[in-house]
């Protein structure tokens, strides 16, 4: 069976990167990269970059928090914020009441043709949002 490609919020990103965080553990699996390492294990912008590393770099660039986040940001494709990403972002931010970067993270997703947009975000990332599956990580197995 294929697993559906998964497009990632950076809230989830940070639950896998933390040690024996419950959520994280059901996440942690749809990282998952074949053992050469080849291929990448989901999606997401590069927004993610700034999102997710700024306060634990600021903090201790060298620290185990940082790398682990860096090594769960390496196993993902991260796309560029290209003007047909700003423009799906603008549209679907207008439609759902998104923040920007909200925006960008499901536009990036449904761009790159993920069919499910993980998140833990349900206030801004209803089941209403009709272009993709969003899922919770309480939906996952485990």
């Amino acid at each position: 069976m294929i697993e559906p490609l998964t497009a990632f919020d950076a809230d989830v990103l940070i639950y896998a990167a933390t040690v024996n965080h419950p959520l994280g553990q059901k996440i942690l699996p749809l990282l998952e990269t074949d053992d050469a390492g080849n291929g990448h294990a989901g999606v997401g912008s590069v927004l993610l970059l700034p999102e997710v590393l700024t306060k634990p770099m600021r903090a201790d660039p060298e620290s185990a928090e940082t790398a682990a986040l860096i090594s769960v940001l390496s196993r993902l494709e991260l796309r560029p914020v290209d003007q047909a990403t700003g423009r799906l972002s603008l549209a679907l931010a207008v439609t759902y009441g998104l923040r920007a970067a909200d925006a960008v993270h499901l536009a990036t997703a449904i761009g790159a043709g993920a069919q499910r947009f993980l998140t833990n975000n349900r206030r801004d990332f209803p089941k209403a949002i009709s272009e993709i599956d969003v899922i919770y990580p309480t939906e996952l197995p485990g």
